[in-house]
C-alpha cells in the first residue's frame, strides 16, 4: 500500500472509530469518577488509562481495590480481562511488517473493535485503518478518564448518577455477547455459582478469579457448530458439509 492508500485507510478508520470514541468517553468518565471513590489519585487513574488503555481490565481492577482487594488479585482480574488479546496478536501478526519486536509495538493499540473493523478478505488486517481507529478511541478514553478524575468532585455521588452501575453494566453486556452457545451459557452459570459461593468467605478479587476456572469447560466440551454437531462429526463427512 502507497503512502495515498496508507494516509485514506488511515482516515477512514478515524471515521469508523469516532462513534466508538464518543461511547468510550462516556465510559471513561465513569472509571475516572469510580476510580477516585476507591481511592485513586486522580493523576493515577489518568496515567491508568494512557498506560492500560483496556475498559474491562481497569474497571476489574478498580472494582477489587476498592472493595479491598490486594494488588495481586486486582493484577490477576486485569490479565484475565486482557488474555482475549493473545490470540487476536497471533492472528494480527502476519498482517504486519517487521520482527517480532516491531510487530509487538504495531500491535500495542488493538481494541476490540478497532481489530474487528479491520479485518479483512482472506484473514488479512488493514493496520492502517486499525491504527486511525484505534487513535481516536484512545483519545477519547484519556480525555474521558480525565474529566471524570479532574471534575468528579462536581457532579457529585457516582452513586446517585447511577455511574457506579456503567462498570456492571459494562461487564454484563461483554458477558451476553459470548453466550452463544449452551457451552458457554454452561460456564457461565458455573462461574458465577462459584464467585457467589466464595463472596461470603473469600477476599475480594478472589471471587472472579476462581470463577475463571468455569472457562475451562471450554477445554473439555467440544464447541457446537451449525446444525448443532460437534467440529469431530463435520471434519469425519456426518455433517452438513459433507
Amino acid at each position: 500500500m502507497g503512502a495515498g492508500g496508507a494516509r485514506a485507510s488511515w482516515r477512514a478508520g478515524l471515521r469508523a472509530g469516532a462513534p466508538f470514541a464518543v461511547a468510550s468517553s462516556i465510559l471513561a468518565l465513569s472509571f475516572g469518577v469510580v476510580a477516585r471513590e476507591a481511592g485513586f489519585s486522580a493523576v493515577g487513574a489518568i496515567v491508568m488509562s494512557a498506560i492500560v488503555f483496556a475498559g474491562s481490565a481497569q474497571f476489574a481492577a478498580v472494582a477489587i481495590l476498592g472493595a479491598g482487594g490486594g494488588l495481586g488479585a486486582a493484577t490477576g482480574a486485569a490479565v484475565l480481562m486482557n488474555s482475549r488479546f493473545l490470540p487476536m496478536g497471533m492472528a494480527l501478526g502476519p498482517s504486519l511488517p517487521g520482527g517480532a519486536l516491531r510487530r509487538a509495538l504495531q500491535g500495542q493499540p488493538v481494541v476490540d473493535s478497532s481489530w474487528a473493523m479491520a479485518l479483512r478478505d482472506g484473514g488479512r488486517f488493514d493496520r492502517h485503518f486499525l491504527f486511525g481507529h484505534s487513535a481516536v478511541q484512545y483519545v477519547g478514553w484519556t480525555v474521558g478518564t480525565a474529566l471524570g478524575a479532574l471534575g468528579g468532585g462536581v457532579l457529585g455521588d457516582a452513586r446517585t448518577l447511577g455511574l457506579d452501575a456503567i462498570f456492571p453494566a459494562f461487564f454484563l453486556a461483554v458477558l451476553l455477547g459470548e453466550l452463544g452457545d449452551s457451552n458457554s451459557r454452561g460456564a457461565a452459570l458455573l462461574g458465577a455459582v462459584i464467585a457467589l459461593a466464595l463472596v461470603p468467605v473469600a477476599p475480594a478479587g478472589v471471587p472472579i478469579l476462581a470463577a475463571s476456572i468455569a472457562a475451562l469447560i471450554g477445554l473439555r466440551v467440544p464447541r457446537e457448530v451449525d446444525g448443532g454437531q460437534p467440529p469431530e462429526a463435520r471434519r469425519d463427512g456426518h455433517g452438513a458439509d459433507a
